[in-house]
Formats: structure tokens, C-alpha cells, sequence
């Protein structure tokens, strides 16, 4: 359902939070100061009060902010419990007896981040979803258990930032009754939230936690009481160089018999692309240092060390437990190629997250709502003016190429756009400065909401991050809007350069972001960066995201864009009401200047995300409920659907480009376990000889790549640095010969995949799966055009040679291009059609 303009971009609500403490000048008060909290003027909120009581006689001592410089907010419990700790009496409600100056030091000591002493003080009780995933996890591990006493459990959670995972898992590992829980990591920066979930909620009271950095001396650890051990995969799992075995310091970890292992974004080979995607803007020493305070020293080593190891636990993470608990915020090819089946997935994404929000509000009005403050998004895409188009078009459909848009050279005041005269443009094309633009929009009737120039949007666009496609692009920008032209209007920012060596790795880079922010109220910024901020970060004050860049994947293009998704909001705002949340963020923006780009991410999130919904178009339809799309054609904004999402996303795609999808590495599996599937199988083996090139290579193949990668794996573990130069040698040989011939094995499937799009065009049938197309209705034809029976090719498909789900995704796609080809030309495809078979799942055509 489309929603009017006004809708999309609510008033964002102002307050600012105050601690304030009053004196009453009687006996019964006599020493005493009440201490609240408001967001209301001070003075109006104590004569509320104090009118209620029928009190003239106060006086207002303490009038003070209650957000620290980060941006963050204390409440006025938090001051009456640092008074307490302090041996001051509280002898009734908010009554303190104690004087002003006291009031001022805890509020400064608060405001300032001193830490209150005394732990597990939280109380707070899981979210239904939280427990969901507790139960279903504890399930699924007990009915393996049950089955076989010494099953080894694998269970992944499929859940978006903010879902609570470390104290969720906490509470899987106390339901299970777990008393050595080990945590590993690729991201050490994330250990903050493990150790403060542990330690400050009263669920976990007596348990022990231990990391490399917490100073825990592990021989003084008590045995009797639960352990949490965190470590990064890096420092855990890496090898000594010199023998290649395990780590002296961490032959304890191996020899513990530990009750659940946790990885934390385990998928490691998903976030090592998107970190390099994230980071490559940078040059290449600062894109190292960046991925290092990432993912932490060693990487490059162990970045090796994981190709030979794969991804098998018993070698990938040589120990002994009961259970292993996968997390992951964007696992699209774990859900893709079947490493987990339904049963072994909990599931909770933006989507999820947005539809508890509207569900609660609806449920429980005027209540409390624990999704309240969690912003929905809208993604804003505009079309750029032929001129610019033409500065920066890339292929054969014109996409804006925002890399080569925003092309620049040089570094510091010396950095500068290579198109800067329409770089210059852009700019007062987003504020609505630019005439041309200006005039179509009046020949329309109507003025089009670009980000700088729509009053609904100015108040999101008071903190904005920019993400721009290099270190020089983020200098040139930061010197543009300095220059005399545009410091009239842009002056009103504080422009923030995150980019370069000289702006800090990881959190260092965030530093002097928060410390121009502040509260966020005063402030207005603009932060410029090509990689630095995205990832590992919470900035409330976000609320837009202009993506000035070309990124590939969508889990790095949400990744970044989910930065401004962060909650900024002010619990119990006058301090008398538990209920009430003052929510400063409601909605956030991600803005984008290529738009046939961004709605191909977009198409891409919501279908990665729900590989079991066979229509791409359902898929993408529950996700735009919650993240609704305004596209920006030139001349109107209009709001888009899902149909129209994957139909413009189609836009950019031709035949060849389609045929690609057929000649993806990702449609056929070349790992150990499949080539021994097919070594086992005799049936198999002949089929696969049958495949064109195959014979060429012969039968041994499978055996010599399955052997010599194992022999490999086998002496590098077992020598490792003990290895002579000869033996070296000999290694590298065999390591380069059976990596060759693993690579033609995938290229003769691939081969044979690129085929199908062929038999796809030249059979009649629409409305059958292709899988029925193939062994039912057209053996013979399928035979001509592949060279392969149906029996033969059903018989890999079954042991996982080509990959279902992803044919399934290949085929949508052909078929909607097909349609969308013949319908252009006005032919209607096939007259009638009510359904559109894919590869093994039929969906219904919409009316």
C-alpha cells in the first residue's frame, strides 16, 4: 500500500534531558533535595509538581544535562543509586538526603563515563523473539541428543544487529546448563558487549569471565562456578610458524571438554570479502591496518591458514564440545547452499524486527514498546540528469557510475574532483539549488524530495554519513564544501573527514566523530568516509546515508547502510513514567544516485534472506513493507513496489550479463566431500564422464585433487615449519596441481550449467518446473542440447554437484527477463499463464 510523502518523513520530535533537583523549605524536608529528570523546561516541569502538593515554598537547586559527551543519557536513578553508593540516605521515593554540591558531583561523575561500582544490576527479562530462539535451539539440540547421546549439534541464528545475541546466548547456555562456554570471534572489538552482558545482569550472577584481555588469571579460576571464555579466531586457531601446530598458550583450550562453542559472525569468508569491499577505498597499507584493528593482528596468516583448513570443524577448530551456535547477521550463503536446513535456523531479520514493532503497537496501545526506538528505513533513489549521466555511464544501459562520478586525485587541501564542475552540480541538485532540475520539476507540478533542499528531510540530515568511493574522494568532497560557492550553505556542517592514515583505525577513527556531535542536538555533521565507521560502530545521531559509491554485494551495502538504523531515543523522559519513550529517531534514510543499482541490492537482500521463499517477488515484498522505496525518475518521486523493484532492478540486464548467472561459480560444488560423492558413486562417475571435456581429463581427477589436497592439509599440520626447501618445493607442486585441476573440474560443470539457458529457450513449456521440464516432458531435447540424460543429471543434482537454490534464483530471473522482452514488444509471453515453474518450485503469476 503506498504511503502519502508526508507519512514517509514524519517531524522528528526535539528534547533534550535534563537532571534537576529541588528543595522544599520545611521541617519535614529539611535537608533533603528531590532529584528527577525531564525533558520538558525545568521550571515548568517542578511547578507541575509542585502545584499537585499544593507546595509554594522550593527552590530549584540543580538544573543540569543528563547526555554525555558520546551522546548517550543517565537518568535520575542513575544519580540517586551513585549517591546511595556514596553513603547517602534515601529516605523516601526521589528524596535525597544530601546537599547540591553532592547532586553536581554524581551528575558530573556520570557525564563524564565513571563507571558505577557493583555488578549485575540489570533485570530486564528476554523478548519473545530472544526466547524463541532459546527454545528452538534447545529443541533441536536435546531431539539430536536424544537420538545419538554423542551427537555433536550445529545450530545458526540468522539475526540482524540489535537482536540481543550475547545475552540471548547466555541465557541458550543456561537453559542447556553449560559451564564452559568458549565464544571465538573474527571481530575482537566486539568483546565489550560479551564481557558487560556477563557481568552486569543478575541471570548470570557467580559466572567467570576470561579473554586475553580481561586480566583473569585462569589457574585462580573456580571450578565449580560457569566460565565464559572469549577469543578471537585469530589469536585462538592460528598455528606456531615454526612447528605448525597448536599455540603453546592455547594447548588449554583444546584439552577442555567445552559444553557449547559460540562463533560470532562465523562465516569468515562472507565478512572477509565484505570488510576488503568496505575498505578498498582506502589505499592499500591504511585498507590493511583498517581490516588488522578490524579483525585483529595476524590476519593475513590466518587468512591462509583457513583456505587449507576449509571449513570442517573437527580441523577448522581441533576441540571437543556438545554443541556448536552459529551467528551471523547476513549468512546468504550458508541459507543459500543448504549448510543449515530449516530445522537448524532461527531467523530474525529487519523485517521480523519492524513487524514486532507495528504488532506490539497494535497489541498494547499506549504501552511501553521494547521495538519502539529500533527506526524503520526508507531508501530514497534518484535518477541524475542526462548531463551527469554522461560524465560517469557505465555498459551498455547507461547505470550512473558513481566511482567514476566522483573520481578524484590528490590528498589533503590538494585532493580534487576530476568532474568537479559537476560534482558542484550534485551538490545543488541534493539541496535544490541546480535550475535545470528546478524547472522540470515545475513543468511536473510538483518539486521532488532531494535530501538537502525537503524540509521533512533537513531534520535526518542534521547528522549524515557520506560514503564516498576513495580517500582522495573524501578529500576533494571535504574541500568543495569549504570553497567560497558553497559556505554559505554547507558552512552551517561540521565536516568530518574519516578517511586516510590521519584519521585513526578503527575506534580511534570514531573519537573525534562523538566529540563533534556531542548531544546532537546543537550540532549539525557531515562524515566523510570510504570505509572507515562502517562496521563495529553505533553513532544514535545517524540518520542518513548517502551511498556515493558502487558496492557489489548486499550484505556490504546493508551493512553500512544499517549505521544509521541505530536507535537514539530517551527512556522515561520525565523520570515519573516507565512506559513512556521520547523516540528521536523514528525513520532513517539511505539516499542513492544510481538508482538501477540500488534496487538490484535491494531485489538481492530480500531474496538472500529468504532462500526457502521460492517467489522472488514474495521475498522482496515483505521486506519493502517495512523499507518503503521512493524512486525519483526525473520528473516524478513515485513509491515502488515489489514487482516493479525486481523489474527495474531487470532494467540494467541484458542476455549476456543473464547468461552470466549461468556461468556462476556458485551454481556447482567442487569441495572434498561432493568429488568424494561422486568417487563412491559409480552411477555418478559415468555421468559426469559424459559431460563434455570431462573424458579429456579422466576418471583419476576426482582421486588426485581429493588425495593431494588431504596429503597437503596433512603434512602442513603435522611439519609444519620442520619442512626442508626440497620438501617445500615438492608441497608447493602439489599444491598448485591439484588447485589446477580443481578449478577444471568447476569450469567443465560450469560449461555444462551454461547449456540450460539453451534448452530453457527452445522448450514451450512455462508454467512446469524446469527440473519437470527435464525428466518428464522434454528427456529428449534436454539430452540434444546438454549432452547429459535426465537420469544423469538428476542423479548430481541429487549429490549436491549443482546447487537447487541457486538455479532456482537463475531461472526466476531468465524467465522475468524473457517476460519483460517479449512484453516490450507487445507480445504477451504465453496467453493464460498462471504460473511460472523455476528450476524444482512453481509460483504464481500475479494478476
Amino acid at each position: 500500500m503506498t504511503k502519502p510523502l508526508d507519512e514517509l518523513m514524519p517531524e522528528r520530535p526535539e528534547g533534550q534531558p535534563r537532571i534537576y533537583a529541588y528543595a522544599i523549605h520545611d521541617k519535614q524536608h529539611s535537608g533533603w533535595l528531590k532529584v528527577g529528570q525531564t525533558t520538558q523546561d525545568v521550571k515548568t516541569r517542578v511547578a507541575q509538581q509542585v502545584k499537585t502538593a499544593a507546595v509554594n515554598n522550593y527552590t530549584i537547586e540543580v538544573d543540569e544535562s543528563a547526555v554525555r559527551g558520546d551522546g548517550t543519557f543517565f537518568r535520575d536513578h542513575d544519580v540517586r543509586r551513585r549517591l546511595k553508593a556514596k553513603g547517602f540516605a534515601n529516605p523516601i521515593l526521589e528524596w535525597m538526603e544530601c546537599g547540591v554540591a553532592d547532586v553536581q558531583t554524581a551528575v558530573t561523575e556520570l557525564r563524564e563515563g565513571i563507571v558505577m561500582s557493583g555488578t549485575h544490576h540489570e533485570t530486564f527479562p528476554m523478548r519473545p523473539e530472544q526466547r524463541s530462539a532459546v527454545e528452538k535451539t534447545f529443541d533441536y539440540f536435546h531431539s539430536l541428543w536424544k537420538e545419538d547421546m554423542h551427537a555433536v549439534p550445529r545450530f545458526l541464528w540468522n539475526a540482524k544487529m540489535r537482536f540481543g545475541k550475547t545475552f540471548t546466548s547466555y541465557q541458550l547456555a543456561k537453559r542447556l546448563g553449560a559451564t564452559r562456554v568458549l565464544v571465538v570471534t573474527f571481530k575482537p572489538a566486539v568483546e565489550d558487549a560479551w564481557a558487560s552482558d556477563l557481568l552486569s545482569h543478575k541471570d548470570f550472577d557467580g559466572w567467570q569471565y576470561v579473554s586475553k584481555s580481561s586480566g583473569v588469571d585462569l589457574s585462580i579460576v573456580d571450578k565449580k562456578k560457569p566460565l565464559v571464555y572469549f577469543g578471537s579466531f585469530q589469536d585462538l586457531l592460528g598455528r606456531d610458524k615454526s612447528t605448525g601446530l597448536i599455540k603453546a598458550k592455547n594447548e588449554w583450550i583444546h584439552a577442555i571438554n567445552w559444553d557449547l562453542v559460540i562463533f560470532d559472525e562465523y562465516h569468515y569468508g562472507a565478512w572477509r570479502d565484505s570488510a576488503k569491499e568496505l575498505f578498498e577505498g582506502e589505499d592499500d597499507k591504511e585498507a590493511a591496518k583498517e581490516l588488522a584493528g578490524e579483525y585483529g593482528e595476524g590476519l593475513e596468516t590466518f587468512d591462509e591458514e583457513l583456505d587449507e583448513l576449509g571449513s570442517d570443524e573437527k580441523d577448522f577448530l581441533p576441540i571437543t564440545t556438545r554443541a556448536y551456535l552459529y551467528l551471523s547477521g547476513t549468512p546468504f550463503k550458508a541459507l543459500a547452499t543448504g549448510e543449515f536446513i530449516e530445522e537448524q535456523i532461527f531467523n530474525w531479520t529487519y523485517t521480523d524486527e519492524q513487524s514486532a514493532k507495528a504488532n506490539f503497537a497494535e497489541k498494547h496501545p499506549g504501552k511501553w514498546n521494547p521495538y519502539g526506538a529500533l527506526p524503520e528505513m526508507r531508501l530514497f533513489t534518484y535518477q541524475m540528469p542526462d548531463d551527469l549521466i554522461a560524465v560517469a555511464n557505465e555498459g551498455e544501459f547507461g547505470e550512473f557510475d558513481l566511482n567514476a562520478f566522483f573520481a578524484a586525485t590528490g590528498v589533503g587541501a590538494n585532493a580534487w574532483f576530476k568532474n568537479k564542475d559537476d560534482v558542484q552540480k550534485w551538490l545543488d541538485i541534493i539541496r535544490g539549488q541546480h535550475l535545470p532540475t528546478s524547472i522540470d520539476a515545475l513543468k511536473g507540478g510538483s518539486r521532488p524530495p532531494f535530501p538537502y533542499s525537503d524540509v521533512r528531510l533537513l531534520p535526518y540530515l542534521q547528522h549524515s554519513f557520506w560514503f564516498l568511493p576513495n580517500v582522495a574522494a573524501c578529500h576533494a568532497m571535504a574541500n568543495l564544501l569549504a570553497e567560497k560557492q558553497n559556505v554559505q550553505y554547507w558552512g552551517q556542517y561540521t565536516v568530518l573527514n574519516a578517511a586516510g592514515p590521519g584519521a585513526g583505525i578503527g575506534l580511534e577513527a570514531l573519537r573525534p566523530v562523538r566529540k563533534a556531535i556531542g548531544a546532537g542536538f546543537d550540532t549539525k555533521t557531515i562524515t566523510l568516509s570510504c570505509g572507515k565507521l562502517t562496521t563495529g560502530v553505533t553513532v544514535p545521531q545517524w540518520a542518513s546515508i548517502l551511498m556515493l559509491r558502487n558496492l557489489k554485494s548486499p550484505e556490504t551495502y546493508f551493512q553500512a547502510a544499517f549505521r544509521v538504523q541505530s536507535p537514539w531515543s530517551i527512556k522515561n523522559p520525565n523520570g515519573d513514567d516507565p512506559n513512556e519513550e521520547e523516540i528521536l529517531k523514528p525513520v532513517c534514510f539511505v539516499f542513492d544516485f544510481a538508482p538501477t543499482r540500488a534496487l538490484q541490492q535491494l531485489a538481492d537482500y530480500g531474496i538472500g534472506l529468504s532462500p526457502g521463499e521460492p517467489n522472488s517477488e514474495h521475498a522482496v515484498e515483505d521486506l519493502v513493507a517495512f523499507l518503503p522505496v521512493l524512486a525519483y525518475d526525473g520528473a516524478n518521486m513515485i513509491q515502488v513496489d515489489a514487482g516493479s523493484i525486481l523489474d527495474f532492478a531487470m532494467a540494467g540486464t541484458s542476455a549476456t550479463l543473464l547468461a552470466r548467472k549461468w556461468e556462476s561459480a556458485i551454481l556447482v560444488n567442487v569441495d572434498n566431500e561432493t568429488l568424494k560423492k561422486i568417487m563412491s558413486n559409480a552411477a555418478a562417475m559415468a555421468a559426469v564422464m559424459n559431460i563434455e571435456g570431462f573424458r579429456a581429463l579422466g576418471s583419476e581427477v576426482f582421486e588426485t585433487v581429493v588425495n593431494k589436497s588431504e596429503s597437503v592439509k596433512s603434512t602442513k599440520k603435522t611439519k609444519g615449519g620442520d619442512l626442508t626447501p626440497t620438501e617445500k618445493k615438492e608441497l608447493s607442486d602439489e599444491e598448485r596441481e591439484y588447485k589446477s585441476k580443481r578449478k577444471q573440474i568447476q569450469e567443465k560443470l560450469i560449461k555444462f550449467a551454461t547449456r540450460i539457458p539453451a534448452f530453457m529457450y527452445l522448450t514451450d513449456y512455462r508454467e512446469n518446473t524446469l527440473k519437470d521440464v527435464i525428466t518428464k516432458l522434454e528427456p529428449g531435447l534436454f539430452k540434444t542440447v546438454t549432452g547429459l540424460t535426465v537420469e544423469d543429471f538428476d542423479l548430481l543434482v541429487s549429490l549436491g554437484v549443482f546447487n537447487a537454490a541457486h538455479m532456482n534464483a537463475a531461472v526466476f530471473a531468465f524467465r522475468r527477463y524473457e517476460d519483460a522482452s517479449l512484453s516490450y514488444t507487445g507480445i504477451a509471453s504465453y496467453d493464460g499463464l498462471k504460473r511460472i515453474g523455476l528450476y524444482d518450485t512453481v509460483v504464481a503469476v500475479e494478476s
